[in-house]
């Protein structure tokens, strides 16, 4: 789980780079200011999602706190960005898995330590 998760989060994250970037850049041409400070907020969403995807390989609740981060910083700037609000149900919905992931793994830590044939 951990490895979907790190491979959706890497992916999502530049998409959402790329996006934010076209928007932010095009809003600073016409001369949108707000909606260039919505693509800023993207371009750190991006970075953020990106940065727990990377993290949900080895310590997926690092990874659960930065795509929760990216997800309010999402929710921020999606008044100007409406696709930032999707973005934000994304990464609070790969904070949840990262989180259930972290979980299943101290589960089996503890189940492995306590078992008899390490005794």
């Amino acid at each position: 789980m951990k490895i979907a998760i790190g491979i959706i989060g890497l992916m999502l994250g530049l998409l959402v780079l790329l996006q934010s970037c076209t928007v932010g850049t095009a809003s600073h041409m016409i001369g949108n200011e707000a909606g260039g400070d919505a693509g800023a907020l993207g371009i750190l969403a991006g970075l953020l999602l990106f940065v727990g995807g990377a993290f949900a390989f080895g310590l997926p609740i690092v990874s659960a706190v930065t795509f929760t981060l990216a997800g309010v910083i999402a929710f921020a700037g999606s008044a100007e960005f409406p696709d930032l609000q999707i973005w934000g149900f994304v990464s609070l919905g790969m904070a949840a898995m990262a989180f259930f992931a972290w979980r299943l793994g101290r589960k089996k830590v503890v189940a492995a330590a306590g078992s008899p044939s390490n005794s």
